[in-house]
């Protein structure tokens, strides 16, 4: 078990109120159905998640759980802890993981990637070419598994935004907000996508994604 001291213990409630905010956002956005999705913040050596089997619409501070645990009848975390691990892992900045089964994100994850093992999500705007980047698609595993969690840690360099295959998005970033941010950029811009199917839309050329796109991104 982790002993905290008063200030560690002052910035946790600070985390289990601001993960508990999120949570209620993602919920009344329509971007966790059911009891799907779940939500982790990093506070030093700590990972603060969601639980096992809880629903983002419901979900209390005192239920969210912390690893390593500070007393033995602890809260269980989330089975995806793996996958947030891997994803900290990959990502040393990011004190926010979330991931959710938004629908819109999650079809664009039963598509295939294409021959670069990205998502099909085209440059339509500037906004999914600079803030998304091309997002890998993870092959499918079992949720909460090994294997999806070694998916994870494989496509996660360099890459804070992935797509699970047939399972939805997970994002990593430096801040809960940061993170909120980027899953809803990357729902509408699988929204986007699949409301121009059928359309002729006109992508980005190549001399515009160059123009948006960092160097060495």
């Amino acid at each position: 078990m982790t002993r905290l001291d008063d200030d560690a213990r002052a910035r946790e409630a600070e985390a289990r109120a601001a993960v508990v905010r999120a949570c209620r956002h993602f919920s009344a956005a329509g971007l966790s159905p059911g009891s799907s999705g779940n939500v982790s913040v990093r506070v030093g050596a700590r990972i603060i998640a969601t639980p096992t089997g809880s629903s983002l619409r419901s979900v209390t501070e005192a239920e969210l759980a912390a690893t390593p645990s500070d007393r033995q009848d602890a809260p269980r975390p989330t089975k995806e802890l793996p996958l947030h691990a891997a994803m900290y892992a990959a990502h040393p900045e990011a004190t926010a993981v979330v991931h959710l089964h938004s629908p819109y994100a999650t079809a664009i994850a039963c598509l295939p990637p294409d021959d670069n093992g990205y998502a099909r999500l085209p440059p339509l705007t500037p906004y999914r070419v600079m803030r998304l980047g091309d997002v890998p698609l993870v092959p499918y595993a079992r949720p909460g598994s090994s294997e999806l969690a070694a998916g994870v840690a494989a496509a996660a360099p360099g890459h804070p935004v992935l797509l699970l295959g047939n399972h939805g998005p997970v994002v990593a970033a430096p801040t809960l907000d940061a993170a909120i941010d980027l899953v809803e950029e990357l729902e509408t811009a699988a929204r986007l996508t699949l409301l121009l199917k059928q359309a002729p839309a006109v992508a980005l050329d190549a001399a515009a994604i160059a123009e948006l796109t960092p160097p060495g991104r």
